[in-house]
């Protein structure tokens, strides 16, 4: 009998074991299987979604990327060092400056603020409308040119147009589909915001830089011409920057319409450049 009841346990644990190792394998069969289901599903998904896969970047970098790259293109707009012609131009600082009307810091501040009220008046509508409208930079061109009478605004205002287009076509080939074709006179503020708009740059952005090219130049200009120092010319450009915003946020909804010369003597001043005995700038 004890030989028999061996047996029989024998035999029980074989069945017990072959159910237990078939239970393992249909579990380890229905793992595998689920595993390769989600595998599939991810693979489908990193196909059908291929920016959703880990490039190993951290999060935004991608996102960002072309922010950088149209930051490095403003940086490159707003530097010194692309040739646009503007450090040849004093905007009637240095005929001011010759006849007593600019003598110190806070007439030279006069100055700039009423400079920087007429850019944003005669200038700026024309920046916008050919940057709103590119495809009408022929007539604003035009009327740009109708409307700067002063004939040394006008001529320093065609030089610095012709400057900034040659340099734009040649810097940025594959951006600017050769705007030249399409003016004649190239004034400067509508190529500059005709160009900008092609660039991809932000309007109120376009603004901007306008405004600040046209603060750096002046204030160059009093430094050269020893009017200020350089640490001064500094510190006079950041205590503008609130007045240069009022002016842009006043003056960024006018349009072609609305163009005014606000400061007339600016106007009597640049067009008595040629008259100097001696000069540094062309205007």
């Amino acid at each position: 009998m004890g030989k028999i009841t061996t047996t029989s346990q024998r035999e029980k644990f074989v069945l017990i074991n072959t159910a237990l190792q078939r239970g393992v394998g249909r579990t380890a069969r229905q793992k595998a299987v689920s595993t390769a289901f989600r595998a599939n599903g991810k693979t489908a998904e990193a196909v059908q979604s291929p920016r959703k896969q880990n490039t190993g970047l951290k999060p935004g970098v991608n996102e960002s990327a072309k922010q950088n790259i149209s930051d490095f293109l403003i940086w490159q707009l707003v530097d010194s060092a692309f040739p646009t012609g503007g450090f040849a131009h004093s905007l009637g600082l240095e005929a001011a400056w010759q006849h007593g009307e600019v003598r110190n810091r806070a007439e030279l501040v006069s100055f700039v603020e009423a400079g920087l009220l007429q850019l944003g008046h005669a200038s700026l509508p024309f920046v916008l409308a050919a940057f709103d409208e590119p495809e009408k930079l022929a007539e604003c061109d035009q009327l740009c040119d109708a409307f700067t009478s002063n004939h040394v605004a006008n001529r320093a205002s065609r030089a610095q147009g012709r400057a900034f287009l040659t340099a734009v076509e040649r810097i940025f080939k594959s951006e600017i589909q050769n705007p030249k074709s399409e003016i004649h006179f190239a004034h400067f503020a509508p190529v500059f915001g005709a160009c900008l708009r092609r660039l991809e740059v932000s309007r109120d952005t376009t603004a901007r830089i306008f405004f600040f090219s046209h603060l750096r130049s002046v204030l160059a200009a009093a430094v050269r011409l020893n009017c200020v120092g350089p640490m001064e010319a500094q510190m006079l450009q950041h205590r503008l920057t609130p007045k240069l915003e009022e002016i842009l946020e006043r003056c960024s909804s006018l349009s072609v319409d609305d163009l005014a010369q606000t400061s007339p003597l600016l106007d009597l001043w640049q067009g008595a450049q040629d008259r100097l005995y001696s000069r540094l700038f062309q205007s």
